[in-house]
């Protein structure tokens, strides 16, 4: 038997034996549908950056730092500051990922994480203005450490998380002077990813590895406490009402996940 068709039957198999588990109400792990695993943040991760969260979602552990510098601003925005987010699927994460240039998972996470950031206006770039010519730009850079299961939830969290840790840098004469701070960044409204996967006729929240293997339909709502700031449908469809469904779910949980970063 090819190890192709192998794959295919032991996906079978899985997905039978995990519909049968959450039509008894239950997931694998006892989660409730809607409920998240345990989350844990550790701010100022990496004490080079100017800001840096790692947080585990679970065993599922990505780590955000953010950096300064000084760039030339886009043509059509003169004055105003630039952020640039770049994630990248470490191969040590996962046997699944491999070592090379960004693929379309990494782009889609980190275009996830950007949108949410763009759209939240949590950022004031205006504020990032030096002279003519001369701006701040902010790097937002995702590591994935270890995959199991729904990485960008954990990439935006610890994204926002190290938004919320990072210190703006002085200016003088054109030039960073690094390790002197103005103050803090404080960003606000706080974007919230919350991830959601179809098995079956179930609804499932921040989907395990196992959940998405087997999943027919994805879906990513990022949110701040007033409006939806970005979503993604992966592969699979939905209703309006399923829609619907998710962004009030997607309030909720961000809601409280925001709690845990504020505290």
């Amino acid at each position: 038997m090819g190890e192709e068709l192998k794959d295919i039957i032991m996906s079978s198999i899985r997905r039978d034996i995990l519909i049968n588990t959450l039509n008894s109400g239950k997931r694998f792990d006892g989660r409730a549908f809607d409920e998240y695993r345990t989350i844990k943040v550790q701010f100022g991760a990496v004490t080079t950056a100017e800001g840096s969260a790692r947080v585990s979602l679970g065993n599922t552990q990505v780590l955000v730092a953010t950096k300064f510098d000084v760039l030339k601003p886009f043509a059509d925005r003169p004055t105003e500051g630039v952020l640039m987010t770049n994630g990248e699927l470490l191969p040590l994460a996962s046997p699944s990922f491999e070592p090379g240039p960004p693929n379309e998972d990494s782009i889609e996470m980190a275009r996830v994480v950007d949108r949410a950031i763009r759209s939240a206006e949590c950022v004031d770039l205006d504020s990032f203005f030096i002279e003519e010519e001369k701006v701040l730009g902010l790097y937002v850079d995702i590591y994935v450490l270890n995959h199991d299961g729904n990485y960008t939830d954990a990439a935006a969290i610890a994204a926002s998380a190290a938004l919320l840790n990072t210190q703006v840098p002085k200016v003088e004469k054109g030039k960073i002077l690094r390790g002197d701070y103005k103050g803090p960044l404080n960003p606000k409204p706080i974007p919230i990813a919350t991830s959601f996967v179809k098995i079956g006729s179930h609804w499932l929240v921040d989907p395990s590895r196992d959940e998405e293997l087997v999943a027919e339909t994805k879906i990513t709502i990022a949110t701040t406490t007033d409006h939806v700031c970005a979503m993604q449908k992966g592969k699979g469809s939905l209703s309006k009402e399923e829609l619907f469904s998710c962004m009030e779910i997607a309030f909720k949980r961000g809601n409280e996940i925001r709690k845990i970063l504020m505290e």
